[in-house]
């Protein structure tokens, strides 16, 4: 079976989650990339590969996906013998998927809305209910153990660790002994080094 991957990619951006996965994964892929700031991702060509012109996106074979926790999901379980993915019958196959999806559907429209000093929504319609309940909740989870699943590190905190340091940068995020902790031993992994130069050397060339 060809594994290799097809990878659209900004630097500097959400996508930088999925590089670091790929890294992790020590997977094949190939490295498109996209200039948020040329506007690329707004044009037709790329509107093709996501109609809402945001990154990141693969392509595997036929397989086009978007969304950076499915995403996550289908390369740690295409290149399972990484080990960042529990198995089907792993007891923490269901905290796994459940910590991916949070950060979507939780994490990031309560960062959204504290970043731009919006209050959310009711809490019959707010997909999140309060910041506070958000953080209280993660940091809940990252009380367990070293990673996000207690002993173990996972795709679950590749996401994470990439995504608390962008938003402790920015002061979005508390920056508690708890959680900056957390985002030294993710930040700091060998793959996760060699990509943040990478990207760095990208942007770069884009700039220039």
């Amino acid at each position: 079976m060809n594994r290799t991957i097809t990878f659209y990619h900004a630097p500097n951006s959400r996508s930088v989650g999925t590089f670091s996965l790929l890294e992790e994964l020590s997977a094949d892929y190939e490295l498109h990339l996209v200039n948020l700031k040329a506007g690329e991702s707004r044009l037709p060509d790329y509107r093709a590969i996501n109609p809402i012109g945001k990154v990141p996106a693969i392509r595997h074979g036929d397989v086009l996906i978007t969304e950076q926790p499915a995403i996550f999901m289908y390369l740690a379980d295409l290149y399972a013998e990484a080990g960042l993915a529990p198995a089907i019958d792993d007891p923490l196959r269901g905290p796994y998927l459940r910590w991916l999806v949070f950060y979507g559907s939780c994490f990031e429209p309560a960062l959204v809305d504290r970043s731009l000093n919006r209050h959310p929504a009711p809490p019959s319609t707010s997909p999140y209910d309060t910041w506070d309940d958000v953080i209280n909740t993660l940091q809940l989870q990252l009380a367990k153990g070293t990673y996000m699943l207690g002993e173990r590190f996972t795709a679950v905190d590749v996401l994470w660790g990439g995504a608390l340091h962008w938003a402790t940068l920015f002061k979005w995020v508390p920056e508690t002994p708890q959680i900056c902790a957390y985002i030294n031993r993710v930040i700091t992994r060998p793959a996760m080094q060699r990509l943040a130069a990478r990207d760095a050397d990208m942007l770069a060339q884009q700039a220039a």
